[in-house]
């Protein structure tokens, strides 16, 4: 029963083959279809990795200047991570009323609301959780240090996606997860730094500056694994509109997470205080959260995108790309200290970040010839059985 059915798939494939070659610039079109698609991808990829670096570092130095000029509230710079998704419900609105369902590729079976709602809520509480340790992490730290720690992240996100999403892990991204645990645990013997806020004034702040910063960038790390593998096994439809529904309900679920702790520590009490004792002055006061407020939102959007595209643990790679650059930014923009331990912490985690960058490559190369060797013997098959086929 299956064998003249495979038989006749190949006469099919054979027919549409020969056509192609008697249609030159059907065969030519083609191709430039797909190169187009491929360069339209790579294009979008480029984009969001760019707004991915760009607002990751206004994003964390605005948090700095928060706690620099006067912030004391950890609560709220945490809330300020979540708490902008309102400016895109326009635009998810504008979609849902200009796009047009489409059913072709849609699972009939749907996941149910109640999937959904555990989902985003789930997202909500890990985006929450690993908000308020950052933000503990860089009250007690310069925001040089806490970018360095915070690149131990692409080290979680390994070994979450290992389990996770079946990510192999090689020789190349075994040495690149040292080098970047090697280049956090330095950190913490370097010598006293003056800290952000100028509430930290010893070892123990600074180690629970460290502790918060590692454990933030595990949660962060967890929470970009599970949304992989929430895109592939539950939401089938990559789309930006999916992309911008997660957005959404996770900040939704984080800000209710961190409005709870705002208001149940007492820290809301501070915050007519803080306006008027701000450095820089009232308005700088509201425009440093605004604007930090909206580089988390879009930084999201974009690592989503990377994540939807390519997957979580390439997401990651370009926020370590971020390592060199907070740290150089910092030294501009606050003058802080560039020792000699910060140093070699950054060439470490560089070092591993162009380990992890190589075996990406490493696996491109292979898949190409994989690709070529099958196309190849698709190719002597569909001759063989075309031959066979006029005999």
């Amino acid at each position: 029963m299956g064998e003249p059915q495979v038989e006749k798939q190949h006469n099919i494939s054979f027919e549409e083959e020969a056509q192609a070659n008697k249609e030159p610039d059907n065969y030519m079109a083609n191709n430039l279809t797909s190169w187009r698609a491929k360069y339209k991808r790579w294009l979008e990829i480029g984009f969001h990795s760019i707004m991915v670096l760009i607002c990751l570092s206004v994003a964390t130095l605005l948090g700095e200047l928060y706690y620099k000029e006067g912030g004391k509230s950890t609560w709220m710079n945490s809330l300020i991570q979540t708490v902008g998704f309102p400016v895109l419900l326009p635009i998810i609105f504008m979609k849902n009323k200009g796009s047009q369902v489409d059913t072709r590729h849609s699972n009939n079976k749907n996941p149910s609301v109640w999937m959904f709602l555990f989902v985003y809520v789930f997202l909500g509480f890990l985006l929450g959780g690993s908000s308020m340790l950052n933000a503990v992490g860089l009250l007690h730290l310069p925001v040089s240090t806490f970018s360095l720690i915070s690149a131990s992240q692409l080290g979680f996100n390994t070994l979450f996606s290992y389990f996770l999403n079946a990510q192999k892990i090689t020789a190349y991204i075994a040495n690149s997860i040292i080098l970047l645990t090697i280049s956090s645990i330095l950190l913490v013997f370097q010598p006293d730094d003056s800290s952000s806020g100028g509430s930290s004034k010893g070892k123990g702040y600074v180690l629970v500056g460290f502790i918060c910063t590692l454990f933030g960038a595990a949660g962060y790390a967890l929470l970009l694994s599970s949304t992989e593998r929430i895109f592939r096994n539950i939401m089938k439809k990559r789309t930006m509109k999916e992309v911008m529904n997660v957005v959404i309900w996770q900040s939704f679920f984080a800000t209710l997470m961190m409005l709870i702790g705002l208001f149940a520590s007492g820290e809301w009490k501070w915050i007519r205080s803080e306006m008027h004792e701000y450095k820089l002055g009232k308005v700088s006061y509201i425009m440093t959260l605004v604007w930090n407020a909206l580089s988390w939102q879009i930084y999201t959007i974009g690592l989503l995108s990377l994540i939807m595209k390519v997957s979580a643990l390439f997401a990651n790679v370009i926020t370590t790309l971020s390592v060199p650059l907070i740290p150089v930014l910092a030294v501009i923009v606050f003058h802080e200290k560039m020792s000699g331990v910060k140093v070699v912490s950054m060439i470490l985690a560089i070092w591993g970040f162009l380990s992890y960058g190589y075996q990406q490559y490493l696996d491109e190369i292979n898949l190409k010839a994989d690709l070529s060797k099958a196309k190849e013997e698709s190719e002597v098959s569909l001759v063989e059985r075309g031959l066979n086929h006029r005999a």
